[in-house]
């Protein structure tokens, strides 16, 4: 069964493009990602900060359930949806798992990131989907995405190919 999106599925899908511009404007990748109460209204919301905090596992969604974690308890965030502007690559699926976060909303697919970033060596992408990963473990995931959004690969418009060293 296929489950469908939400007009504030929707709504706070655009939220997490949003922070991935805002990502982008700080000098990081621009990924962005929200989280969502059962009702839909935002808790919580995390940049990517690769460049600025020197840190590789610096995400927007790794950064997101770190926050969830600290504020939340498990039992809660499993009613709980993530929503990314790109699909979760392998590391934050498997903290987004671990951090018992019930649902995941994603725009742009990992693949097609890879046709954008090209060899890009800031972002060695992974052919490993979010799905793979959630699907390797004991509880079920929900997952819907990629999700055709004009911005979600605009934000990543001229950011990979040709930066400066």
């Amino acid at each position: 069964m296929v489950e469908s999106l939400s007009e504030r599925d929707m709504e706070n899908l655009l939220t997490a493009v949003g922070i991935a511009r805002r990502s982008r404007e700080h000098g990081n990748h621009p990924f962005g990602a929200v989280l969502a109460e059962p009702g839909g209204r935002v808790l919580l919301e995390a940049e990517n900060t690769v460049i600025t905090a020197r840190d590789a596992t610096g995400h927007a969604e790794t950064n997101l359930v770190r926050l969830a974690s600290a504020g939340y308890d498990a039992e809660f965030l499993r009613g709980c949806t993530l929503y990314a502007s790109t699909e979760p690559c392998a590391m934050c699926a498997g903290a987004i798992y671990w951090g018992n976060i019930g649902r995941v909303v994603y725009a742009l697919g990992e693949d097609q990131l890879l046709a954008l970033t090209g060899a890009d060596p800031e972002n060695p992408t992974m052919a490993l989907p979010c799905r793979a990963v959630f699907a390797a473990g004991q509880r079920a995931l929900p997952v819907i995405g990629p999700i055709e959004l004009a911005d979600a690969r605009a934000v990543h418009d001229g950011f990979w190919r040709g930066r400066p060293a």
